[in-house]
């Protein structure tokens, strides 16, 4: 672990990587007077839910948390990017929460900066995760947190619109069986899929189950494989397949196409359930199919619950039992559930498809999901999305050809990368 001095240093450099704007304020402090390292007192804990109040069963899931512990814990939540600032924040003025917990690609650029723990240092049990989700955690081969659960995306699709296009969306288990259904769809006069393709890291998640599911590689993205990926992407476009609407939309704006019955696919995340018990048309989903057939890699999205560095080390035993009451099977499976993630824990996954028979495409998805900075990619990987998603902008709108888009995005990334 870095000593204060160099570890201030770190996360100087990180808040300058984020570049957040505005003048910093004053965050709570897990150091205070009502918290001791002879336990009891006030524990803080900071989380990027602000959408649940007091009253819901996450915030109350902490208290109790909190009170089998033997403390009183104090929870503040973030919208996600104001959570990422205030912690490297919190970090360079020794003034961190007790427990932080945090999107899963942001954990890299904390770790780097030496604002968290290690699971080995606060014997946190990860023997249970999953390890392609565990791996979403992991820098320098230490893991900095527990997973408290994922999602990821799959394609939603329109029953109503496929049958009356002639499709059997059994026989869609690959590229070209994907894109025959979708010149079938439109035969019948009516539009194919619709995504997110924007100018931003939404954008780049949404192409990463192609990109993977073609072979590539983020460290090689002028690949073939990777060619191949964004040439499906416009070659639909051009085909009249997907719509032009998909260079600005986020994922949200191509949920609302989807929801308007025109389309017979999209591709979207679990968090998207709820919203599709509410369409005016009968729905199902199947995985992103790979290019050659079975289930593509998708990046997993969700949190890890982490242990930020503190000057009172004396605190870490008690935010250990913090930690693994949050992330124990009984309470994951309520919580998961709460926040339409899917259970890092096989056994968790196992009984949330008893529950919800609907839940097994996504189990399956994310059992096939990857980490964005996985593969040792750490603090590298937002270098690589930037100009990946530069390419598939430039691809999409005609600019550039899918080799010329992808081989200057290799030329940035391998240069912002050194």
């Amino acid at each position: 672990m870095k000593t204060p001095a160099r570890r201030w240093r770190a996360v100087g450099a990180a808040l300058v990587a984020v570049a957040f704007a505005g003048v910093a304020t004053a965050c709570s402090s897990s150091s205070s007077d009502d918290g001791s390292s002879e336990g009891g007192g006030t524990y803080a804990i900071w989380d990027p839910y602000p959408q649940f109040n007091d009253d819901s069963a996450w915030v109350k899931l902490l208290g109790s948390c909190g009170t089998s512990a033997g403390v009183t814990v104090e929870r503040t939540g973030y919208d996600t990017s104001d959570l990422t600032n205030k912690a490297l924040l919190a970090a360079q003025q020794d003034n961190s929460p007790d427990v932080l917990i945090i999107d899963n690609p942001v954990i890299s650029t904390l770790a780097e900066a030496g604002a968290l723990t290690t699971t080995e240092e606060n014997k946190l049990d990860t023997s249970a995760m999953e390890p392609n989700l565990l791996g979403a955690g992991q820098s320098g081969g230490k893991t900095y947190g527990v997973p408290i659960g994922a999602n990821t995306l799959a394609l939603y699709y329109n029953k109503d619109l496929l049958t009356k296009a002639g499709v059997d969306i059994a026989q869609v288990k690959d590229w070209p069986s994907l894109t025959t259904a979708l010149a079938k769809v439109k035969g019948a006069g009516k539009k194919g899929i619709t995504f997110s393709a924007i100018g931003t890291e939404e954008g780049s998640f949404q192409f990463l189950p192609w990109f993977w599911g073609s072979g590539a590689q983020l460290t090689a993205l002028d690949s073939a494989q990777a060619v191949s990926a964004l040439t499906l992407w416009t070659d639909w476009l051009k085909q009249g397949y997907a719509p032009n609407s998909v260079i600005n939309n986020t994922q949200t704006t191509s949920w609302q196409e989807f929801a308007s019955g025109d389309y017979a696919f999209s591709e979207n995340g679990t968090w998207q359930l709820g919203n599709a018990e509410k369409l005016d048309f009968e729905y199902g989903i199947i995985p992103v199919p790979a290019s050659s057939g079975g289930t593509a890699p998708a990046p997993t999205g969700g949190e890890f619950v982490s242990i930020p560095v503190q000057s009172d080390t004396g605190r870490y035993a008690t935010s250990q039992k913090l930690v693994a009451c949050l992330t124990s099977p009984d309470n994951l499976l309520t919580t998961d559930t709460t926040l339409s993630y899917i259970a890092p824990v096989a056994a968790v996954q196992d009984k949330q498809v008893a529950a919800d028979a609907k839940l097994k495409v996504w189990v399956d998805a994310v059992q096939a999901a990857k980490g964005r900075t996985g593969d040792n990619l750490g603090t590298k990987y937002p270098k690589i999305s930037e100009p990946l998603w530069t390419a598939m902008q430039a691809a999409l709108s005609g600019a550039k050809s899918p080799q010329e888009a992808l081989s200057a995005a290799q030329t940035t990334a391998a240069s912002a990368t050194k």
